[in-house]
């Protein structure tokens, strides 16, 4: 059964395939229809006909994709009751694995391909953001400038979206706010300005083992050669934030501190990445597999940085090239295939996670930390279960959680990245997010 909004009243359908679209409100057609053009002159600019005027196609394309988007979102506020609506997800082509979303994928990987390798081909795109880069940085555009403008509207669009769409939840919009802003002012405007200032474009929210090269050799070479104590101070915060703000914020919140509050690929996980959790595979395989890539990229990184060091302090004379080529292949298999290609690209087949799940190596290590010394668990009230299974459909690290529900035995696991959702779906409030001493985590029945 379904309650369907209609002039300020409620129409109740019995019908299964009921089309959630019906009631759509004019503004958000209006919206749906503004959002199109902008994508249209997105590709319209690819010919090369913004070439003349970028700014005014950069309006007309990311502008008004943007305008369009949140047209259509917002006035959801006022046309629907506040609570989680996933009507339809399962008869969605693009939500449940359809053809759909099979095309979007193949765009989305796609995109990724020829951005990392054939970058020529959208040249015409990243001259497009060359307004926007000249603002922020005093210099045209490149191709990881246009990506990360794509990417940081990505969050703010979809983030807005998430907002709209958990507004009862406090917590749902703290931390979905937490990402947009470390997004959109830790990992875009400051390393911009950073470039302006004729200073490495650093990412203060992506450190050693997300973003490798901050404890490498040749990184602190970069930073060291830099004028002024701005690349002293940068490899000062690389190393307090691996070796110590990591390991103390996680023994008191979790992985979720981190996965849910502050990094850029659970930010676009969490809001872009939305509509496809449910598609997370809760199979005992999938959970088998996780375990062990997730740990061999760990491995794969801490071997990489071991080796360029010992290469550095003994000048080359012992291993040669090896190190390098294991930085070499690190980066094009982890670094582009994998977290990109792979774990963005395929959203819409495999969910919002699967980088975070089964690639990334910061996430190993703060699962670790999670799981033997933390002071983060989800408790439940088995009492109260229904096995309606919510939690498990939307968990988007693929946890079977209606099993520890129905048991009445607390979760705590490496993978759980503390987004709440499941707490959020489930009608009977068996689910909370808690931090208490971390020895009676494990509450049995």
């Amino acid at each position: 059964m379904q309650l369907v909004p209609i002039n300020g009243s409620a129409e109740i359908s019995m019908s299964l395939s009921q089309n959630a679209y019906r009631d759509m409100s004019l503004s958000m057609k209006a919206g749906l229809g503004v959002f199109g053009f902008g994508l249209l002159m997105l590709f319209v600019s690819l010919t090369g006909a913004s070439n003349d005027s970028p700014a005014l196609f950069f309006f007309l394309s990311f502008g008004l994709s943007v305008i369009g988007g949140l047209i259509y979102i917002v006035p959801q506020i006022k046309k629907y009751r506040a609570g989680i609506r996933n009507n339809h997800i399962f008869f969605s082509s693009v939500m449940s694995r359809g053809a759909s979303a099979w095309i979007i994928g193949i765009l989305f990987t796609g995109f990724y391909i020829v951005l990392y390798w054939f970058p020529e081909l959208i040249s015409n795109w990243i001259r497009l953001v060359d307004p926007l880069s000249l603002i922020l940085r005093g210099k045209s555009a490149d191709q990881w400038f246009l990506y990360g403008t794509f990417y940081t509207l990505a969050v703010l669009v979809m983030g807005t979206r998430m907002i709209v769409k958990y507004r009862h939840s406090r917590y749902q919009i703290l931390r979905t706010s937490s990402v947009m802003f470390f997004q959109l002012g830790f990992a875009f405007i400051i390393p911009s300005l950073l470039e302006m200032l004729n200073q490495p474009g650093f990412y203060f929210t992506y450190f050693w083992p997300l973003r490798p090269y901050s404890l490498w050799p040749s990184d602190f070479q970069n930073l060291l050669a830099h004028p002024g104590g701005l690349g002293i101070f940068m490899i000062f915060w690389g190393i307090i934030m691996t070796f110590v703000a990591t390991p103390v914020l996680t023994y008191f919140f979790g992985k979720r501190w981190y996965c849910s509050w502050v990094c850029g690929c659970g930010g676009l996980a969490e809001t872009l990445g939305d509509p496809f959790r449910q598609l997370s595979d809760k199979s005992l395989k999938a959970w088998k597999i996780e375990r062990i890539l997730i740990h061999s990229v760990l491995v794969f990184v801490t071997v990489t940085t071991s080796l360029l060091w010992l290469n550095s302090y003994f000048g080359g004379t012992i291993l040669g090239n090896l190190s390098g080529n294991f930085a070499s292949w690190y980066g094009f298999l982890i670094g582009s295939v994998f977290s990109g290609v792979i774990g963005t690209g395929f959203y819409p087949i495999m969910g919002s996670r699967v980088w975070c799940r089964f690639g990334c190596p910061m996430a190993a290590i703060l699962g670790i930390i999670q799981k033997y010394f933390s002071r983060f668990r989800i408790t439940t009230n088995g009492g109260q279960c229904i096995s309606c299974g919510n939690c498990s459909t939307y968990c988007e690290m693929g946890i079977d959680v209606r099993a520890y529900a129905q048991r009445g035995e607390n979760i705590v696991r490496a993978s759980c990245v503390g987004c709440g959702v499941c707490s959020a779906v489930c009608p009977r409030g068996v689910l909370n997010l808690e931090n208490g001493p971390s020895e009676k985590r494990y509450h049995l029945p």
